[in-house]
């Protein structure tokens, strides 16, 4: 019976251990991805979806810049999770694409310098 009740002590403190020892993982809520330009990293929300294009510069604040890809986020904010959205690259320098990991719908991402060349659109 002092067998039972020790080893019975020791497994519940061992328990106890362990479950004090584990961290909660902390999912991103912003990744950058770098491009095939050197100057150009896509930065994603991985909450909502919403991808801004990032470009910096050593040659003057004028050549610095961040814009949308997409302004309107790809779910409703009670539907948002860090992590939910991730991008990956293709064989062509302009586009990932995205996943979102809940849904399991796709997009084809294309990143540009030129404003009408930039988007979001759903595969389906």
């Amino acid at each position: 019976m002092k067998k039972t009740i020790v080893c019975l002590a020791l497994l519940l403190f061992a328990l106890s251990l362990s479950a004090q020892d584990l961290q909660p993982v902390e999912v991103p809520n912003f990744k950058l991805y770098p491009t095939a330009n050197m100057w150009t990293f896509l930065k994603l929300d991985t909450r909502n979806g919403v991808i801004r294009q990032v470009q910096f510069s050593v040659e003057g604040s004028d050549k610095r810049f961040e814009t949308y890809l997409n302004l309107v986020p790809l779910v409703t904010k009670s539907q948002e999770c860090p992590g939910r959205f991730e991008l990956y690259p293709t064989e062509n320098n302009y586009n990932f694409i995205m996943l979102d990991r809940v849904s399991g719908q796709a997009y084809q991402v294309q990143w540009s310098q030129k404003p009408e060349n930039r988007g979001v659109v759903p595969i389906e």
